[in-house]
């Protein structure tokens, strides 16, 4: 049995180590959007969490409203997952532990939003967060 696909030409001298350079180049370039996307849908969710706290505040909404945004965000946008009402609570609960914008964009945006509810569950005060 031939090591070559039936039809292709042997490789030229040099290509093995461009298509492992190749190789390399999309796997960063795949990190680095998974990272991007990440980071997006971080400050996404500190930002819809920090909305939250505002409008409860302001117009006196109670936490039944969880419940009623989760319900019409996940018939709004059925095919993404997040806007359950135990995630919106982290995403307020996110947003009241660090309230500070910049401190999310350069730190906690960088975090997988996996690793920032274990910080919110393990760091209770804020105390332990700073």
């Amino acid at each position: 049995m031939s090591e070559h696909p039936a039809g292709l030409t042997p490789a030229p001298e040099g290509y093995a180590d461009w298509l492992t350079e190749l190789k390399s180049r999309i796997h960063t370039a795949q990190q680095r959007a998974t990272l991007a996307v990440n980071r997006e849908l971080v400050l996404l969710y500190w930002q819809i969490g920090r909305d939250i706290l505002t409008r409860q505040a302001a117009q006196g909404w109670g936490a039944k409203v969880i419940e009623r945004l989760a319900l019409d965000l996940r018939t709004a946008f059925p095919e993404m997952k997040g806007f359950s009402p135990r995630n919106l609570k982290y995403m307020r609960a996110f947003a009241e532990a660090w309230p500070n914008d910049l401190f999310v964009q350069q730190a906690a945006a960088q975090l997988p939003w996996g690793h920032n509810l274990v910080l919110l569950d393990r760091l209770p005060g804020p105390e332990t967060r700073r």
